[in-house]
């Protein structure tokens, strides 16, 4: 297995995790429930974890892909850019995340704050998550992307292997 294909592999569950980890956040504090709540918390970290792993693999999967037709230097590029932000506010969350078992287990007062950082972080890390899951869809699938993306890449075919086509 190449870059590719482990990046294909390990990319969606940054995003999934991250939306299950908020939706069981949530149940977790209108229920007062901290059992919930540290399920979220260990989703957020593995979504972390997954999030670096993702990274890892992201550079070799562009090496394979970027010169291919319909592709572009600009799609790439911006799934790349949109990718590095939510992988670091999926590390913050981890860490906010593990601080907040921390003070859960302790029962220290900064508990509760802890926990809405950390929703804060996921409803921003779910946001950014979904831009970014759009952008990586729009390298391949080309259907969805938007007019101004598809003449960004037509833009980046040569005219000779555009008027082959």
């Amino acid at each position: 297995m190449n870059d590719a294909h482990w990046h294909l592999v390990v990319n969606h569950f940054p995003i999934i995790g991250t939306i299950f980890g908020l939706g069981t956040l949530i149940v977790g504090l209108v229920l007062k429930n901290n059992s919930v709540k540290n399920t979220a918390y260990i989703l957020f970290a593995v979504a972390a974890i997954f999030a670096f792993a993702s990274m890892a693999t992201g550079e070799g999967a562009e090496e394979m892909v970027e010169d291919m037709p319909n592709i572009g230097h600009q799609i790439i590029h911006e799934h790349e850019e949109l990718a590095e932000k939510l992988a670091l506010l999926l590390y913050a969350t981890a860490v906010f995340s593990l601080l907040s078992i921390y003070t859960s287990v302790k029962k220290h007062r900064f508990s509760k704050i802890a926990s809405y950082i950390t929703l804060f972080l996921g409803i921003g890390a779910t946001v950014v998550g979904t831009f970014v899951g759009t952008s990586g869809g729009e390298i391949r699938h080309t259907e969805i992307r938007d007019n101004n993306a598809k003449q960004a890449v037509e833009n980046t075919i040569p005219k000779e292997q555009a008027e082959e086509d």
